[in-house]
């Protein structure tokens, strides 16, 4: 079984940035898509950014202008370089990998916390 283990959250005061970064316990062949989504009590988990294996991102519309999604195919690793937060940006992060098709896989990270309070 492939874990994603994620890295890079922690605190951080309003207007900082952070860079999160996720990696598989082995490497994977063929990751059609690679994100990150986040989730705070209660509420569910929303897609944050995503990027696919050619490169296409997509963004939600309250991290547009400040989060930049980046993967390193040789390093088979997913980024995602937040600045500017903002305390609503506080949440559980977590990073995804997909493939779809015959041999589909949906794998997701245990999650990592981000903290923007002063």
């Amino acid at each position: 079984q492939v874990q994603l283990v994620e890295s890079g959250g922690g605190l951080v005061q309003p207007g900082g940035s952070l860079r999160l970064s996720c990696a598989p316990s082995r490497t994977i062949f063929n990751v059609n898509a690679m994100g990150w989504y986040r989730q705070t009590p209660g509420n569910e988990r929303e897609l944050v950014a995503t990027i696919t294996s050619g490169g296409t991102t997509n963004y939600a519309d309250s991290v547009k202008g400040r989060f930049t999604i980046s993967r390193d195919n040789a390093k088979n690793t997913v980024y995602l370089q937040m600045n500017t937060l903002k305390p609503e940006d506080t949440a559980v992060y977590y990073c995804n990998f997909r493939r779809e098709g015959v041999f589909s896989f949906n794998y997701w990270g245990q999650g990592t916390q981000v903290t923007v309070s002063s």
